[in-house]
C-alpha cells in the first residue's frame, strides 16, 4: 500500500532537503528521496570537500611565505592523503548532519531511486524491493553530474572528473585541467599550489569566461604568476591513452600541438540527472538536459517543481537551496518573491578569490545602459596591506540616471565573503546613495567596497 505524503522531493541535495525541511516546518507530512548519500554533489563531492582542500592548499601556501611575515618554518610539506582525509571527514560529518534535521523535522528519509508514474504518484526502487508514494506535490531535485565529451571520458586513473580529483589516487606532476570555469580553475589552484605542474585549456577567449572581462585578465595574470600555464581559444581534440602518461593533441589558431601529461582533469561543465524518472511520459519539457520551468519553478505539469541544476542556470548550491524554500512556502498557500538570477553571487575560491553579482561592464553595455564604474584596489586598503594580501580590486557598475548598483566584481583575498553586502544592497534596491552614507568600519577589506562606489562618482578619498 502506498504511503502519502504532502510534499515528496526527489533528491537530497542542498535544493532538496531545504525544500523537505522547509515544507515540514510550515506543517506538511514530507518525504525525501535520495538514491546516493543526503547532502547530494555539493556536500559530499563538491562544494564543501573542496572547500576543505583548498583550505588546506591556502595554509601551506601561507607556510611558504612565513617570512614575509616575520615567522620561520622549517620542512614545510604536506601529506595528500591526511589533506584529503580531513576533506572527507567534512563532507561526512555534514552529510550526517541532515539525516539529523531531517529526524528533528520529521522528515520521511527513503533511500533509492525514484520515478514519477502518475500524477502525484512516485515509485522507489530500494534495496528491499519497491515502494510506492504518493503526493499531492512532487519536487525534483535530482542535480547534475560532470559532463563527459567524446575521446575525454574519465578512467579514474590518468583523466579524471572531479569526484577522482577529490579523492586523487595520486599527486599529479603534470596536470591538463581542461575547462576553466569554477570546478576547473579551483582544481587547477589546489594541485598547482602543492607542487603539480599545471596547464590549463580553455576553449573561449579568456579563463573565468562568465566574470567581467577585466577581473578574468587579472585573474589570468595571477595564475601565470603562480607558474600556472593558460591557453585559451583552445581545444583539447583527443586523448591517447598509455601506461603512465597521456597524450593531449591541443588545437589553437588552427594549428594542433601534441603535450604530455601524467593526469588529465575534464571539467567541461555539467549535465541535469533527468534520466530515468519518467518525465516524457508525465510530459514534463526538457532542454539540453535540463528542465523547463518557470520563475517559481512550476513545471508545466499540475503539482510537479523543478528545482537546483537540474532546472538550470545558474547552476549554484544557493540558488537552489533559495528554490527549495521559495517552493516549498508557494505550496504551503504563500506568496513567496520569484528568485532572480541576476541578484545570486558567483564564487570562486581559488588564489585569488572570485566573487561577482548582476552584470558585468560589457553586459550592461549591451543591454543599453548609460553605466558608471567604479574601481578599487587592495594595494590602497590598509588590512590588504596589513594581512599580506596587497593584490586585487573590487569593480563596481551602476545605472547612471537611476544609481541602481547593476553589478560588482571583485577578485582578491576573502571576496566571497565581501560580495555578500552588494547581494543585500540589490536585494534592498540600494542606491549609491545609500551606500555612499553606510559607514564601513576600519580597518576592514569591506572598506573598498566603499571606496569603489565613490570612485564611480569621483569621490574615491584613498586612491
Amino acid at each position: 500500500m502506498a504511503q502519502n505524503f504532502d510534499l515528496v522531493v526527489i533528491g537530497a541535495g542542498p535544493g532538496g532537503y531545504v525544500a523537505a525541511i522547509r515544507g515540514a516546518q510550515l506543517g506538511m507530512k514530507v518525504a525525501c528521496i535520495e538514491r546516493e548519500h543526503l547532502g547530494g554533489i555539493c556536500l559530499n563531492w563538491g562544494c564543501i570537500p573542496t572547500k576543505a582542500l583548498l583550505r588546506s592548499a591556502e595554509v601551506f601556501h601561507l607556510m611558504e611565505r612565513a617570512k614575509d611575515f616575520g615567522l620561520s618554518a622549517d620542512g614545510i610539506g604536506y601529506d595528500l592523503d591526511k589533506v584529503v582525509g580531513r576533506s572527507r571527514g567534512v563532507a561526512k560529518q555534514l552529510s550526517g548532519g541532515i539525516g539529523h534535521l531531517f529526524k528533528k523535522n520529521k522528515v520521511t528519509t527513503i533511500m533509492g531511486e525514484a520515478k514519477l508514474t502518475g500524477k502525484g504518484k512516485v515509485s522507489v526502487k530500494t534495496d528491499k524491493g519497491t515502494e510506492e508514494v504518493t503526493a499531492k506535490n512532487i519536487v525534483i531535485a535530482t542535480g547534475a553530474r560532470a559532463r563527459e565529451l567524446p575521446g575525454l571520458e574519465p578512467d579514474g586513473k590518468l583523466v579524471w572528473n572531479y569526484k577522482h580529483a577529490l579523492k586523487p589516487p595520486h599527486m599529479p606532476k603534470k596536470l591538463l585541467v581542461i575547462g576553466s570555469g569554477a570546478i576547473g580553475i579551483e582544481f587547477a589552484s589546489f594541485f598547482n599550489t602543492l607542487g603539480a605542474d599545471t596547464t590549463v585549456v580553455e576553449v573561449m577567449d579568456r579563463v573565468l569566461p562568465v566574470e567581467d572581462a577585466e577581473i578574468s585578465g587579472m585573474a589570468k595574470k595571477a595564475f601565470q604568476k603562480q607558474g600556472m600555464k593558460i591557453m585559451e581559444k583552445a581545444t583539447v581534440k583527443k586523448l591517447d591513452r598509455a601506461k603512465d602518461k597521456v597524450t593531449a593533441h591541443v588545437e589553437t589558431g588552427g594549428k594542433t600541438e601534441k603535450m604530455e601529461f601524467d593526469t588529465v582533469i575534464s571539467a567541461v561543465g555539467i549535465v541535469g540527472n533527468v534520466e530515468g524518472l519518467g518525465l516524457e511520459e508525465m510530459g514534463v519539457k526538457v532542454d539540453r538536459s535540463h528542465i523547463v520551468t518557470d520563475e517559481y519553478c512550476r513545471t508545466g505539469v499540475e503539482g510537479l517543481y523543478a528545482i537546483g541544476d537540474v532546472a538550470g542556470a545558474p547552476w549554484l548550491a544557493h540558488k537552489a537551496s533559495h528554490e527549495g524554500v521559495m517552493v516549498a512556502e508557494l505550496i504551503h498557500g504563500g506568496d513567496p518573491h520569484p528568485v532572480k538570477p541576476s541578484s545570486i553571487a558567483g564564487c570562486t575560491y581559488c588564489q585569488p578569490q572570485i566573487a561577482s553579482v548582476g552584470l558585468t561592464e560589457a553586459k550592461a553595455k549591451e543591454q543599453g545602459y548609460q553605466i558608471k564604474v567604479g574601481k578599487f584596489p587592495f594595494i590602497g586598503n590598509g588590512k590588504a596591506i596589513a594581512l599580506g594580501e596587497p593584490e586585487g580590486m573590487i569593480k563596481t557598475v551602476f545605472d547612471a540616471k537611476t544609481g541602481e548598483l547593476l553589478g560588482a566584481h571583485m577578485i582578491g583575498a576573502e571576496v566571497t565573503e565581501l560580495i555578500q553586502g552588494y547581494i543585500v544592497g540589490r536585494t534592498l534596491e540600494t542606491t549609491e546613495a545609500e551606500l555612499m552614507e553606510t559607514v564601513f568600519p576600519h580597518p576592514t577589506l569591506s572598506e573598498m567596497m566603499h571606496e569603489s562606489v565613490l570612485d564611480a562618482y569621483g569621490r574615491a578619498i584613498h586612491f
